[in-house]
């Protein structure tokens, strides 16, 4: 059953019944200040980082799911009813909710009414800007009473909802004019309040929550909207909010427009105060007055979409298939942005308290945005790289509001280091700037410290070389890329971590997906260093990509497929001599972009093996069997019932790696045929079963031996965003940057006739056209580039400002 459709011209996707399987949400803001929200208004609002500067408050695992947000009330005669349907849930005439590119639109209509809610934060700007328009379509004049909702938190999300004994009596608020103040703490520690605003004059308010709902009831009936008055409620503790009184007046036809305004504001500690406990109100007075009219929130939503333009104009495919053209065009790319900005840390699975910035995820999402915002990524590379140590180890989490590392959680995920070599040597071939590796970084955000960049890609390579174990590989630490395979836990507590608990910390449990990943990227390591003449640093490094390269053949292949691991015993993990967890995905895909044992013909048995034991209708399980048991040697993995999340789930995350594997051996219908069952507008049809959106990748696909396989969990931020686009882009339709140019090779399914690829690189724009009259997956015959064939299949960097024309010939 859909829920919804795709209009890919206005690049929204329209949600036609509220009642979705789940709640399908959208992200706005784009750099500072940010708001998730659901299709029935729901979500929450944040300053940078969703636990230290959360706005409003949201209540995750709740009773009906997805209760409190950013409500309007509509009061009409005796009918009581919300645009966004929720949270009163009366049955409206009509519901449209158009999630678009950071930006939502609810229009809906009930009795001859209509009201329109456009949801965005200007860009730049440390506020939400919430459009009502309200008309009415009857024949007859209508009073109408509107009351609008926020519920503020007490800015530490973890601390609100827990420490109630302090809360319960600090909530502090102001009320001036049309403007609600929220200046909890403010008087203390803080130099930051937040304002709720409307530019109309208001016929009442409400700042406690008690007062405004009352005590028994929930939002679907506050008391001040069934008695149709405000009760001009101040907080003093308890539960802060903010609630407008209008009374409007509509004749037929007649429409009115009010602009809310939920804002954030910082203040110098030497002028925080008006008078002696007033809060300094000028600064949001000044932001108010940006968008105190219809025509200046239209002007700004306009450059919205602009910039929104501009960013999804870098890549752009046709391809004859309306499924991947929507998902490559916009919302892979659109994804890929919000992850940049949120990591892993606030969506509808994340609380955004648990969580900050990951080294090793912030690292993969920068490969699918650096074509849109370099800049950014260049900043984004730094701050991760800052969270590194000299011995090359890391932070394996980091805030993003201090961008200190999280020294709770700490480091030792063998993988981490890595990943750094990934996003450099990307970020490199997208803008060539090589200017970046002479920067000085901090070690330890110690500016004491700091060294190079380069310096940091080194450590990061010798991390591996300097910790191997018995067999010559990679020692695994507290986990690798899977954070649930913990070899060296051995946990019985149920109130322990597996992941910050190492019972047995030692030095056999070694790791098959480190090696083959240590394989790709010391590659990429040797050719950045031969490309900038360290020609001794590049022969130094391939000694020992060489030697891993023959341990993983010795010790890490098991006839058919690439072992997984060694356990904390030394005993195989990933073997066909396992009872349980005989074949795992990350070994494969990495050890086959790897091309350890190409020419013996290991690349492809392991891929075969994938296919046999692997894949299934909802895409390729992360192990299987999947295991039936506790394995206290593998610690969280083997907690999960068969066929969830790590545990013979379908992880989309590493999906993408064997879609890339597929392509090296030049299996483009494999290789696509494995995208087109993860990705979400191929999924639309299936939406009572996969839950989540449509529209957007999740992390998470139940798998064959699951209960309910096909069902979907964990949407939104996930490093399936980057790995997806970059597996469709470079590797199947084979679009790749590279230092001195942009390299062409496609693997494509057999069947396809071509496609075109207009691609913005250096400053230049490259109009490609793929042509397939032989029908094959991979081969390239020639490359046309401005009416001159080429000998090579990079096509060097041409002039910047213009356009250039392309043409591929495959055979």
């Amino acid at each position: 059953m859909k829920y919804g459709h795709f209009d890919d011209a206005n690049r929204e996707y329209v949600i036609t019944n509220p009642r979705t399987p789940y709640p399908w949400i959208n992200y706005l803001g784009n750099e500072d200040f940010f708001s998730l929200t659901s299709n029935t208004g729901g979500g929450y609002t944040f300053y940078k980082d969703a636990k230290f500067r959360r706005l409003t408050r949201y209540r995750y695992n709740n009773v009906p799911v997805d209760d409190g947000g950013k409500y309007f009330y509509i009061k009409d005669e005796d009918t009581i009813w919300s645009p966004g349907w929720k949270p009163v849930k009366t049955e409206l005439d009509s519901y449209e909710c158009r999630h678009g590119m950071s930006y939502t639109n609810f229009k809906s209509s009930k009795n001859g009414l209509e009201a329109e809610v456009l949801q965005f934060i200007p860009l730049g700007f440390w506020g939400e800007i919430q459009k009502i328009s309200l008309k009415n379509t009857s024949s007859k004049a209508k009073t109408i009473k509107l009351f609008s909702f926020i519920e503020f938190a007490l800015w530490n999300a973890e601390d609100d909802m827990t420490n109630f004994q302090r809360n319960f009596n600090t909530g502090e608020v102001e009320v001036e004019d049309s403007v609600i103040y929220h200046k909890t703490e403010f008087k203390e520690r803080r130099n930051h309040y937040a304002f709720y605003s409307v530019n109309e004059a208001i016929n009442g308010f409400d700042t406690d929550r008690e007062s405004f709902i009352g005590l028994y009831n929930g939002f679907d009936a506050p008391d001040a909207v069934t008695e149709g008055t405000s009760k001009n409620s101040i907080a003093h503790g308890w539960s802060p909010i903010a609630s407008h009184y209008i009374e409007i007046e509509l004749q037929p036809n007649e429409e009115k427009d009010f602009v809310f305004m939920l804002g954030y504001i910082e203040v110098d500690e030497d002028n925080k105060w008006e008078s002696k406990s007033v809060i300094n109100k000028k600064p949001a007075k000044e932001m108010i007055a940006k968008f105190d009219t219809v025509e200046k929130v239209d002007t700004a939503f306009n450059d919205l979409k602009r910039y929104w333009d501009n960013l999804l104009g870098k890549i752009n495919i046709q391809s004859g298939d309306d499924k991947l053209d929507r998902m490559v065009n916009i919302w892979n790319q659109y994804q890929c942005m919000v992850t940049f900005n949120m990591s892993r840390s606030a969506s509808f699975f994340e609380s955004g308290i648990g969580r900050g910035m990951g080294f090793r995820d912030s690292n993969q999402d920068l490969i699918g945005f650096v074509h849109q915002i370099p800049e950014r990524a260049r900043e984004r590379i730094f701050d991760i790289a800052s969270t590194q140590f000299e011995d090359g180890s890391c932070y394996h989490q980091y805030q993003p509001l201090t961008k200190k590392g999280n020294a709770i959680l700490g480091g030792d995920f063998n993988d981490d280091p890595l990943w750094l070599i990934l996003s450099t040597t990307e970020y490199i071939k997208e803008t060539g700037d090589f200017s970046l590796l002479d920067e000085l970084v901090p070690f330890d955000n110690d500016i004491s410290r700091a060294k190079p960049h380069f310096d940091h890609l080194k450590a990061s390579f010798y991390h591996v070389v300097n910790n191997l174990g018995p067999h010559k590989l990679p020692l695994i630490g507290r986990a690798d890329w899977n954070d649930c395979l913990n070899l060296n836990c051995f946990s019985n507590d149920p109130n322990e971590s597996f992941q910050t608990t190492g019972n047995k910390k030692g030095k056999t449990a070694e790791s098959l997906m480190i090696a083959g990943l240590f394989v790709v990227y010391g590659k990429e390591f040797i050719k950045l260093c031969k490309t900038i003449g360290k020609t001794d640093e590049a022969k130094k490094a391939q000694t020992h990509v060489d030697n891993m390269i023959e341990a993983v053949k010795e010790y890490g292949w098991d006839g058919d497929w690439y072992l997984r691991a060694y356990d904390y015993y030394g005993k195989k993990v990933g073997s066909n001599e396992n009872e349980e967890g005989k074949i795992f995905i990350e070994s494969q895909g990495w050890c086959s972009i790897a091309e350890i044992g190409l020419e013996d013909g290991m690349v492809k048995k392991s891929l075969d093996s994938v296919k046999t034991h692997l894949d299934c209708e909802f895409g390729i399980v992360l192990n299987s069997p999947a295991f039936t048991k506790y394995y206290e040697e593998y610690g969280e993995i083997s907690t999960y019932p068969a066929g969830y999340k790590e545990n013979g789930g379908i992880f989309c995350h590493n999906n993408p790696w064997i879609m890339i594997a597929e392509t090296i051996i030049g299996r483009g219908d494999q290789a696509f045929d494995y995208y087109s069952k993860i990705t979400p507008s191929y999924l639309e049809e299936i939406s009572e079963l996969h839950k989540v959106e449509p529209y957007v990748y999740c992390q998470m696909i139940a798998g064959k031996e699951a209960f309910k396989p096909g069902e979907a969990k964990n949407s939104w931020l996930s490093g399936t965003a980057s790995w997806n686009f970059y597996a469709i882009t470079q590797y199947i339709l084979g679009v790749k940057p590279d230092y001195n140019g942009l390299s062409i090779n496609p693997c494509i399914p057999s069947h396809w006739e071509g496609f075109k690829f207009t691609r913005e690189f250096r400053g230049a724009t490259y109009n490609i056209t793929v042509k397939n009259p032989n029908k094959v997956s991979k081969g390239i015959k020639e490359i046309i580039v401005n009416g001159e064939k080429i000998d090579s299949n990079i096509i060097p960097i041409l002039s910047k400002n213009k356009e250039h024309v392309i043409t591929v010939i495959m055979s």
